[in-house]
């Protein structure tokens, strides 16, 4: 079973795809060429579905951290007879733009693992187990002047070695000891047909493209990173988090690099995350502009809307999600042959919610404009065309239910947070009005604006409840209501704003006074089962009473929620309410997003404040 703490893994990145690797220097997880490609090291799922280790062969404790302002990690191993770091990067190439925006370009498609000795003297143990297609294949394997040719399926990989390893049943082994001063440079090559094949590396060559790596991160970050707030490292790593989430050949940022990391441990709620959602983009868009810079969030918005671009109207719903090249078939299957993670069954590839009707998705995609609106002009007659038919098609759809922001399995409903959005897609549009040559549209948009307040005041609110409730009619609480305020739908001192706001914090959370998305026991979602509470939705809360002028209770709930950090600065979907262990997909972008946001929330709350 595979069963490593999801907490215990670090993330690494080419802006192509990502790999994990545990707190014990094992490489276990790895899709190729893309984030949502099947894996080649799959341990992360089941103990049989690949890895690469590099370890200590006896006891140790190990430290590790981020190189300052990268992605590329160091390992540190304290043994008792000397010290080995292992410090490993996906080659991303040189950043040759002058403004820092080619990270990942030139990317080699080249895992680049170093291993020195610091102090005395440590045996060290290699173990190589690649496992293609998400498990499924045993490749063959050929030792060849240094290192193998591993093939199998579609992947061609070659391994860069400067030790001798034995091989046997499609993995390989090995063991040295290393000295004071000695160092190791390894590199796992990928190609197939068609590209330009794989080759063995020199010791060299390899160092060459680690040192052109971080350096390559550290220009990106200089160049980007200009945010001085409170929290100002978390909010710059969050950045880098995001950045390598990003799909740098269309501008998608996956949700997480990771399928089926489960919601609770042993229950169903295991979702494939590596696609981009349409639900993320102004909140992306916001913490783009907080975290790293205008240009990053323009090649966001270029993606979701080239890939949403299309016959949106009254008769043809926009998509919720995308693959990260743009695709819009996402169908969901499951992987009988994996155990997952904790034997958390089943697993998943696809994702079953892209074909859901979800009418959050305009107000958006037209948030996102709006922050974007000095680039409005600069668009095309078909993409103003576009995002007016996201306003118009707004207009008739905000009266149907929908399956809401959470894509709940169950029935659709009357979704409190949908008909929100409903009113920013016609808000941001009316503002945009000008830019987008709509304005003879202006008086139909307003009265169905004006129309949607009224009935989110008059139906989403509920006397029991004392707040905003789930969906109309509804005595639920829901997490998603408090973006009214941060939205701009009510303001937050509004009596029913803060109702609801304290509402949430008093009976929406667990003893820890993290925030659940909404009560599962309901069966509102049609899915068997609890949940962890959601880190994005504790930040939703820091940030709302951040609105709200109470600075210091905002403060206190954005540690409580940053705390979860891992020991590099990552963060997963949910906490286990019972045991506090990270859960779901890892590392999770609204996660990081929600962190970015509320901390900018909460500086300008206190700059308003020292006024």
């Amino acid at each position: 079973m595979s069963g490593v703490p999801i907490a215990d893994h670090a993330l690494l990145s080419d802006c192509h795809t990502a790999a994990l690797v545990t707190r014990h220097g094992s490489v276990d997880w790895l899709c190729c060429p893309r984030f949502d490609s099947p894996s080649v090291f799959g341990r992360l799922l089941d103990d049989d579905a690949g890895h690469w280790s590099i370890r200590p062969l006896g006891p140790f404790t190990a430290t590790r951290r981020y190189l300052d302002q990268t992605l590329v990690l160091e390992t540190t191993f304290h043994t008792p007879t000397g010290t080995l770091a292992v410090t490993d990067a996906m080659a991303v190439g040189p950043n040759e733009h002058p403004h820092g925006h080619s990270l990942g370009v030139g990317a080699p498609h080249m895992l680049v693992r170093a291993v020195s000795c610091r102090d005395g003297e440590v045996p060290m143990r290699l173990r190589f187990e690649p496992r293609a297609e998400y498990g499924l294949l045993r490749p063959l394997m050929s030792q060849v002047p240094g290192g193998l040719n591993v093939r199998g399926g579609p992947e061609w990989l070659m391994l860069s070695s400067p030790m001798p390893l034995t091989c046997a049943a499609g993995s390989a082994y090995g063991e040295v000891t290393l000295r004071v001063g000695d160092e190791l440079w390894f590199a796992l090559h990928r190609s197939t047909w068609g590209l330009e094949p794989a080759r063995i590396w020199a010791q060299e060559e390899i160092a060459d493209w680690m040192t052109v790596t971080v350096q390559a991160w550290r220009a990106w970050s200089k160049l980007h990173q200009n945010y001085e707030g409170p929290w100002r490292e978390l909010v710059h790593h969050s950045g880098r988090v995001l950045q390598g989430l990003t799909f740098r050949p269309s501008g998608a940022i996956v949700a997480a690099p990771t399928t089926s990391l489960p919601e609770s441990i042993g229950g169903e709620r295991n979702w494939d995350y590596r696609f981009a959602w349409v639900r993320d983009a102004s909140f992306t868009m916001e913490a783009l502009w907080v975290a790293a810079c205008p240009d990053e969030a323009g090649d966001f918005f270029t993606f979701m809307t080239t890939a949403a671009a299309g016959a949106v109207g009254p008769n043809d719903p926009l998509q919720i999600m995308f693959g990260v090249n743009g695709e819009h078939d996402l169908t969901e299957r499951t992987l009988p042959h994996l155990r997952g993670w904790r034997d958390s069954r089943p697993v998943r590839v696809g994702n079953g919610a892209w074909n859901q009707h979800q009418i959050d998705v305009y107000g958006e995609l037209l948030g996102a404009a709006h922050r974007l609106a000095d680039k409005i002009s600069e668009m095309d007659e078909d993409m103003r065309a576009f995002l007016v038919a996201l306003a118009d098609t707004a207009v008739v759809r905000c009266r149907e239910p929908d399956h809401g922001i959470w894509e709940v399995r169950g029935e659709p409903r009357h979704f409190v947070y949908s008909k929100v959005m409903c009113w920013v897609a016609l808000d941001r549009a009316i503002a945009l009005a000008d830019r987008l040559q709509a304005q003879d549209r202006v008086p139909a948009w307003s009265a169905v604006r004006d129309e949607i307040r009224e009935r989110v005041l008059r139906e989403g609110w509920s006397s029991a409840a004392g707040a905003f409730t789930q969906y109309f009619g509804s005595t639920d609480l829901d997490a998603s209501c408090l973006m009214m305020p941060i939205v701009g739908f009510l303001p937050a001192d509004d009596p029913r704003m803060l109702a609801t706001i304290d509402a949430i914090a008093d009976r929406l959370t667990d003893e820890r006074g993290l925030v659940y998305r909404y009560r599962t026991d309901g069966g509102v979602d049609g899915l068997a089962g609890d949940e962890g509470t959601f880190l994005l939705c504790t930040f939703w809360l820091a940030h709302a009473l951040a609105e709200a002028g109470r600075v210091n209770r905002a403060t206190e709930v954005f540690e409580r929620a940053a705390a979860y950090a891992n020991d590099v600065g990552l963060l997963a979907e949910e906490v286990d309410p019972d045991t506090g262990e990270l859960l779901g997909n890892f590392p999770q972008a609204f996660s990081h997003i929600g962190l970015i946001n509320a901390a900018w929330a909460i500086s300008q709350a206190r700059h308003r404040a020292a006024l």
